[in-house]
């Protein structure tokens, strides 16, 4: 998909989404990662986080955009896991700390990217399936639908054996707490204490 995009000065240029590109829920975005042809897309989606799931510092030019716009960066370094090395886990910290950051509203709109938006995104998004309570067959669907091809049964392994009962307590005050007045904004939010 290729859009159009007009500046202030009246000049259009073409924008297109990171590869991989997906609305996970309202206000999270799931991608591979973006590059120059993608800023302005994302420019669109009036960002204010991006949760990074690469161990490899974020490059310049990705994070001056990011500093431009005013976006948060999270960063989740899960190593690459391979095909050939069935044994190398995913850390569960990480995939609990990257939903802490998803469930936090404040940090929305929020886009989940890692190098190609398959696995490790894919093993995030799964996760976050599981809170929504989705069957774990819809589960796999869409995490093959985003590894074209490509899936991993370790990958496939952690999603099914991830504990949602870890971020009990993350919920139970997401549920809880509001922002200032119950009038004011009906927006939950997560307190990190």
């Amino acid at each position: 998909m290729i859009l159009e995009q007009v500046d202030e000065e009246g000049a259009a240029g073409l924008v297109a989404p990171p590869a991989n590109f997906g609305m996970v829920d309202a206000g999270v975005y799931r991608s591979g990662f973006p590059d120059a042809a993608s800023l302005g897309f994302l420019r669109g989606l009036r960002l204010r986080s991006v949760v990074y799931l690469c161990p490899e510092p974020y490059p310049e030019a990705n994070a001056a955009f990011l500093e431009a716009e005013g976006i948060r960066l999270f960063q989740f370094g899960i190593e690459r896991t391979k095909l050939q090395d069935p044994y190398v886990s995913i850390p569960v910290d990480a995939i609990v700390g990257a939903l802490r950051v998803l469930l936090d509203v404040r940090n929305h709109p929020v886009l989940i990217h890692c190098k190609r938006g398959k696995h490790r995104t894919g093993c995030l998004v799964g996760c976050f399936r599981k809170l929504q309570n989705w069957c774990l067959s819809s589960v796999f669907e869409e995490y093959h639908r985003y590894a074209a091809g490509k899936s991993r049964l370790s990958d496939l392994r952690f999603i099914e054996s991830f504990d949602v009962t870890c971020l009990r307590d993350c919920m139970l005050r997401l549920i809880y707490r509001y922002h200032d007045c119950l009038q004011k904004s009906k927006r939950l939010q997560y307190d990190v204490r």
